[in-house]
This record gives C-alpha cells, sequence and structure tokens, in this order.
C-alpha cells in the first residue's frame, strides 16, 4: 500500500466535503461546474480522481452523463456504493497520467479536482493536464483543482509552531515554496506554477477561484455559524472570490480553462 493509498482509507473525504466550512470550496465548486454546463446539449462528463463521487454522483443523479474514474479502489467502493443502479455513470479505475482507455475529443467537461493535489513533478502535472486536455472536445471545459502554497506556511509551519521541525527536514526553498514528497501526501503550489502549466497546453484560461478562500483559516468559527450568518458568510465569498490579490491564500483554487 503507498502513502496515498493509506491516506484515503484512514480519512473521511466524504466528511470534509460535509462540514460547514468543506460546504464552501463543494458550493463554489459546483457553482462554476453549473456555469460550464450552461447551454451545452446532450453533455459527456469526465472527472479523473473521482474520491468517493461527491462530484461525479451528484451530477449523475441529475440525469447527466458522467464518467468517474478513481485511482484508490477504497474511494471507489464508496462512490459505487451509492449508485443505484438508475444513473447513467461509468465508473472504473485509472490513473490521471494515462487515460488510453479514453478518446480523443470525447468530454464536454473534464474534471480533475484532486490528482494535482498528490503529482510531485511538473511532467506528472503536465501530463495529467495534457490527458484532460487530450480527452476533451475543442471548446470544451477543464476544471482542475490545487492546493497552495501559503496557507500551509502561515497555519502549519507558523501557526502551528512547526517551524524548526520543517526547517531541520530541509522542506522549505529559500522563497519558501513547500517541498513535498509522496510521504507527505499532499503538493502544495503558487499561482505562477498553475500559470505555467496552463502556457504548456492547448487551452486559455476563463478563470482562476479561490474555492475556500479565508474559510480554512477561521474553519471552528464557521462551523459554529448559524444558517444566516453561514449563508452572509457564502454571499461574502463569492463576491470575492476571484479577485486575483486574493488568490494565492486560499487552500484551494479551481483553475477554469477552455480548450482551443
Amino acid at each position: 500500500m503507498n502513502y496515498l493509498e493509506e491516506y484515503y482509507n484512514n480519512y473521511n473525504e466524504e466528511g470534509r466535503l460535509l462540514s460547514r466550512h468543506g460546504q464552501v470550496e463543494y458550493l463554489t465548486t459546483m457553482r462554476y461546474i453549473e456555469e460550464c454546463l450552461k447551454g451545452v446539449p446532450d453533455l459527456n462528463i469526465l472527472e479523473v480522481g473521482a474520491g468517493t463521487g461527491r462530484y461525479s454522483v451528484t451530477l449523475a443523479k441529475r440525469g447527466l452523463r458522467v464518467t468517474a474514474v478513481e485511482l484508490v479502489e477504497h474511494n471507489l467502493e464508496i462512490l459505487r456504493s451509492k449508485l443505484d443502479g438508475t444513473e447513467s455513470i461509468v465508473t472504473m479505475q485509472g490513473n490521471a497520467l494515462e487515460l488510453s482507455a479514453l478518446s480523443d475529443n470525447s468530454f464536454d467537461l473534464t474534471m480533475l479536482l484532486g490528482p494535482m493535489y498528490h503529482l510531485y513533478t511538473k511532467e506528472d502535472k503536465l501530463r495529467a493536464l495534457s490527458e484532460a486536455v487530450r480527452v476533451t472536445k475543442p471548446g470544451g471545459h477543464i476544471l482542475v483543482a490545487y492546493c497552495m502554497n501559503e496557507p500551509t506556511v502561515i497555519q502549519y509551519v507558523f501557526g502551528m509552531n512547526n517551524l524548526h521541525e520543517v526547517m531541520d527536514l530541509n522542506m522549505l526553498t529559500a522563497d519558501w515554496h513547500c517541498v513535498s514528497e509522496p510521504k507527505e501526501v499532499f503538493e502544495l503550489v503558487r499561482t505562477e506554477d498553475i500559470a505555467e502549466l496552463d502556457a504548456a497546453v492547448n487551452v486559455k484560461r476563463l478563470k482562476l477561484v479561490a474555492t475556500d478562500g479565508a474559510t480554512n483559516y477561521k474553519r471552528e468559527f464557521i462551523d459554529a455559524m448559524d444558517d444566516e450568518t453561514f449563508d452572509k458568510w457564502l454571499d461574502y465569498h463569492f463576491a470575492i472570490c476571484e479577485r486575483q490579490d486574493l488568490i494565492g491564500a486560499s487552500h484551494h483554487t479551481l483553475d477554469i480553462l477552455q480548450k482551443e
């Protein structure tokens, strides 16, 4: 068993997205998924790294055609357990780096909402992005989620008093970029890293969105909100989530691309 499988076999990813603070990321991502789906007839959707199906199953239960590819068998089992057989969904185990089972120019919307969290070299990130672009129809959308560098420096390194530990382990570069390996599970990027990947493939960026913004800095405060206050928090978050001066401080971002 590798680090990734061990992590997801023991982590409640579904619970995270169902928590009040996790709902901000989920609702923001769904908001932009729905924006990409508008006006497209007979949609064909692909999610690579579908996890436990929080997005794929939701979309399939709306009557949309979905293909869900997931690397971790444990996650795939949970995803399949949510289906009753009436959904138009194909599920398969597979790797974001190699989607040879899927044809070129097949999908109106391709989503990578997890794979970039766990790819540690530029070459692998570019390979996954290139595969997503390859299977997407010209004019179709590709949504790519990333974990961002600065929140980890702010919260984990300084906020949790881990500075000396990470320095002793050489986990920070001179310019404060976190150094990740598979045993750390998550790879962290900056906005310029994302832009460099986009420039290497045949896409144009439509938006780069902060999917949780300031939420995870105040997660206990968010989780304790009453419904009315939480609705106002969402209003505030949606009003600022496209502001590029704030993007790098978000724990998660969503890169919204269109295949040219």
